[in-house]
């Protein structure tokens, strides 16, 4: 089992950073998921700001939704236990984020060409209906279509490195499929079931030859769902387990025992 620990210097200096400038509530922050889709890079560290918040990520596991100020914020990646030096990271960007918004940041394509993907996530869904979209990450594979085996696409043209809009429907069992646009299966995807109230993003990731898919739930009104492919890292409620934050208000206030720790199954 992978552990992802925020250190106890970041965690009070995040905590401190939120108090002093009052964005407890939602209105004030916004959640960031980071996703690692390049598939010959090793493991890697993610920095915020200078500080250490994700350790040892592997490829195809992704942090679940981290809440931060908004604002930009300097973004970098290292290979696992490189030391940190600003502005020598393998990969880096700047990344501003709106109140109440929620984000994936993925680190795509090949090493030598590695790049952060970033799209906005939706937390919102019609009554009774579930939502979807496609983000094509596998740096080798040709533009390709998702949609029910044998039936209409869903999703057509989708090309690296992009991630769709979403697509709302009806909720239920579905035995989908990524193709080539000329009919020809790539990935077959049966028995995909679309949960009720609940929005999905799923990722095709790997090279063409060993293509694969990361399922994650980008938010649900209620209840479990369950059901979404296992290729990748495994089920949505395996990639959506949160981050934990320990104590109360006057624990964070006192900070003297705080640790947040994200499990990766």
């Amino acid at each position: 089992m992978k552990k992802i620990l925020v250190s106890f210097s970041v965690a009070v200096a995040l905590v401190f950073s939120l108090l002093a400038s009052g964005v407890m509530a939602d209105s004030h922050t916004a959640k960031v998921r980071v996703v690692h889709a390049s598939p010959d890079a090793p493991a890697v560290d993610v920095y915020v700001n200078g500080e250490l918040t994700l350790e040892e990520v592997p490829f195809k596991a992704d942090s679940g939704y981290l809440e931060v100020p908004v604002g930009t914020h300097d973004v970098e990646v290292f290979a696992s236990g490189t030391e940190y030096a600003a502005g020598e990271g393998v990969l880096q960007a700047d990344l501003a984020v709106e109140a109440g918004k929620a984000y994936t940041v993925a680190a795509a394509n090949l090493l030598e060409s590695i790049e952060f993907v970033v799209a906005e996530d939706s937390m919102e869904v019609s009554e009774g209906k579930a939502k979807v979209r496609v983000g094509h990450l596998s740096p080798d594979a040709p533009a390709v279509d998702v949609g029910i085996i044998g039936g209409d696409a869903l999703f057509s043209g989708a090309e690296f490195p992009g991630i769709t809009d979403y697509a709302e429907v009806d909720a239920g069992t579905y035995d989908l499929e990524i193709r080539l646009p000329d009919g020809t299966q790539v990935l077959p995807l049966e028995g995909t079931e679309l949960a009720a109230n609940t929005v999905y993003s799923v990722f095709a990731v790997n090279t063409v030859d060993s293509l694969e898919v990361i399922a994650l739930v980008d938010y649900e009104a209620a209840g479990s769902p369950d059901g979404m492919p296992t290729t990748g890292l495994g089920t949505p409620d395996q990639s959506q387990s949160i981050w934990l934050l320990l104590g109360g208000a006057l624990v964070l206030i006192g900070a003297s025992s705080l640790v947040w720790k994200r499990r990766f199954q």
